[in-house]
């Protein structure tokens, strides 16, 4: 056995979609409940409100980031997004342009395919953080997982992490590639155990994004992995979440499962470029 399958035979990975599916729908029939305008207002201090368009210019960055500059916390009565998600070309535009202490954050190593040079995505992780960046969202190298070459997998996020430093690093497992629950919660696990401070579940280009399931089984990966660890790793969804509805039912999710201390920005993010406008006008 292999240092990788010694690390994964510590987690329950005999899982049963169809008693997932089940308790996904007892979950989120619990959702309504956290339909307040307390929950709205804290789901939209959790936003990584997201510009990563081929059409995006650093006129409209600069648009963008101004939109959170103007944004009224007092006059609304909600604390501003955690964050900016941008391509990392822009991250100098974003960190000039900034006036409000919110988190840069920047999709770098090859995003959305991950299918480049090692040389390239250590380059492009390295050149966002010198521009100001505080936060790396990366992907998993898919093919090499479907391919269970999980040494080139762990290397690359671990080479990432050592590259990182003291900035937070999410790793995307794309879980619309990986389909099945097995390799959602693997994949889950072999990022946090190279080092990642949050798992994510989708990069927003490869269809379904972020699921009800997916999220569940994410959240059960982390709560093993603080058991075994002691090491309270974040969860951030993105890839699909346009409503208060859908947004809420994740929140019960990671509060059914992690419980309320991993209710804070620290921990849980939602990624999206609709979602604030959503729950604005929800609330």
């Amino acid at each position: 056995m292999d240092k990788y399958q010694e690390i994964l035979s510590k987690f329950d990975l005999n899982l049963d979609e169809v008693a997932i599916n089940k308790n996904v729908g007892a979950i989120v029939e619990k959702s309504a409940v956290n339909h307040t305008a307390e929950v709205l207002k804290f789901l939209y201090s959790c936003i990584d409100l997201t510009s990563l368009g081929t059409e995006d210019s650093e006129e409209s960055i600069f648009k963008f980031v101004e939109s959170v500059n103007n944004f009224d916390s007092a006059k609304v009565g909600i604390k501003n997004v955690a964050g900016i998600c941008v391509y990392p070309n822009f991250v100098a535009t974003v960190k000039d342009t900034l006036r409000t202490p919110v988190r840069i954050v920047a999709v770098a190593g090859g995003f959305p395919a991950a299918q480049t040079f090692m040389e390239i995505k250590i380059a492009e992780v390295s050149l966002a953080l010198a521009d100001g960046a505080d936060e790396i969202d990366i992907v998993l190298n898919c093919g090499q997982f479907l391919a269970e070459d999980y040494e080139v997998v762990c290397d690359e996020i671990g080479e990432i992490r050592d590259v990182c430093g003291d900035a937070v690093l999410k790793v995307i497992l794309e879980t619309g590639l990986l389909k099945t629950s097995v390799n959602i919660k693997r994949a889950a696990i072999l990022a946090m155990y190279s080092g990642a401070d949050f798992i994510k579940t989708s990069t927003g280009k490869v269809y379904p994004g972020a699921t009800p399931e997916a999220v569940y089984v994410m959240c059960e990966a982390i709560k093993e992995y603080h058991k075994w660890h002691n090491k309270k790793i974040g969860i951030k969804i993105a890839g699909g979440v346009r409503s208060a509805k859908e947004a809420i039912d994740f929140y019960t999710i990671v509060k059914e499962v992690l419980g309320e201390e991993w209710l804070t920005p620290d921990y849980f993010r939602i990624g999206a470029s609709s979602l604030a406008g959503a729950i604005k006008d929800d609330k």
